[in-house]
């Protein structure tokens, strides 16, 4: 061993070996970061990287400062930010060292039932604070680390009643160590009990300007190119949903081979559909709309065509025959419906009485499509009785 560790050339052997597992275990971080979902690869990682939604953050921000937290309640739309502020304020509360051991994040969907409440939450909440050793004052100083664990019940609306009214003699018990965030999407399904003993902190859907915003500079951080009218296009087929806007222009850049341009893919993550698409790689309106199933505006046309009133005779056949081609190309009913209603409730030619009339049979479809109807027969009665109003 001695003889080793002077033999320079067995020494200098060695440090080429390290340095290259070094250099191999830094190659596979950057391969996770490439092969990560946009969603989770620029999740934001500071309070003040959540877009629009100013006056929770505002509120957390100064929560912060104090290092105190009450139980929280955050409720609102799918994709506008809600589980990201919370592991912000995680990550920002105790830091990379201490993140594991005082934050249990659990998804209520899957486990909702009250077992899960009586065992992994109780026992997590009960378990004593250690006292955190080899921290520096640096650290410290970075991190508030406030004497406390946080539970993160993420879809808290999908637990049972049982399991909800046991979480909230928990909740009572074990509060000066341990506090609660519940993630909802429909706060009216959160007990009043549980919902009382909570900061509530509703998220609203991200206004346009916010949302292009941030799918713009998501853009620019993959170097891709978006031809005029796509960032809007995304934020009007997300609906609101920035994680629904961010995994379309993701699927996009996927698909036109726009991650040729990006650096970090390669030539082997570049998958290109035809020769016109890989030689621009520039993204386009079209694009977006055909990954969002929006129904192109020459068949809504059609549709629209079909159930203007006639001289003579009735609508049926061109209404049928346009329905019949529209279900045949798979076109999504309810997407189809979100469409088709903002072409007659924003068309001036269509009286108030009539759009009234309209608006109830689309209200009335909905709710067909929600319980399991069948599309084709659904999507015919509707055209028809649309049809019928038309004609007065």
């Amino acid at each position: 061993m001695a003889s080793t560790f002077f033999n320079n050339k067995a020494r200098a052997a060695a440090a080429a070996s390290s340095s290259g597992s070094k250099t191999k275990q830094t190659d596979s971080k950057e391969d996770n970061t490439r092969l990560q979902p946009w969603v989770e690869k620029y999740r934001p990682k500071t309070l003040d990287d959540v877009a629009a939604q100013d006056h929770t953050t505002k509120v957390l921000q100064r929560t912060l400062q104090a290092s105190n937290l009450p139980h929280m309640l955050f409720y609102g739309p799918p994709g506008t930010g809600k589980t990201s502020t919370i592991l912000a304020l995680a990550k920002s509360l105790f830091g990379p060292a201490l993140y594991r051991s005082r934050i249990l994040e659990l998804n209520a969907s899957d486990e909702r039932g009250i077992g899960i409440v009586r065992d992994k939450v109780k026992n997590f909440a009960r378990a004593q604070l250690s006292q955190p050793t080899g921290l520096d004052a640096a650290y410290r100083a970075q991190y508030p680390c406030p004497p406390f664990k946080i539970i993160i019940l993420d879809e808290a609306d999908s637990m049972t009643q049982d399991a909800q009214s046991a979480l909230r003699r928990t909740m009572e018990q074990y509060s000066r160590i341990t506090r609660f965030c519940l993630v909802c999407n429909y706060v009216t399904r959160i007990i009043e009990p549980l919902a009382s003993r909570c900061s509530k902190f509703r998220f609203k859907s991200l206004d346009n300007a916010a949302a292009g915003e941030r799918v713009a500079e998501i853009a620019r951080a993959e170097n891709l190119k978006l031809d005029d009218g796509v960032v809007d296009t995304l934020i009007r087929c997300g609906e609101g949903d920035l994680r629904r806007a961010i995994t379309y222009l993701q699927s996009a850049a996927r698909l036109m081979g726009a991650t040729r341009t990006g650096g970090k893919g390669g030539d082997e993550d570049a998958e290109m559909v035809d020769a016109d698409d890989s030689t621009s790689g520039v993204i386009t309106v079209r694009t977006i709309e055909e990954i969002a199933g929006v129904v192109p505006e020459n068949i809504l046309d059609n549709l629209m065509q079909a159930m203007q009133p006639k001289p003579t005779g009735s609508a049926y056949e061109a209404v049928s025959k346009v329905v019949t081609d529209l279900v045949a190309d798979g076109w999504s009913a309810t997407q189809l419906v979100i469409q088709l209603y903002r072409r007659v409730v924003f068309n001036e030619a269509i009286p108030d009485i009539q759009k009234n009339k309209i608006v109830m049979l689309f209200s009335e479809l909905d709710r067909r499509l929600v319980d399991g109807a069948d599309e084709h027969l659904s999507v015919l009665d509707l055209a028809l009785r649309i049809a019928n109003v038309l004609r007065g």
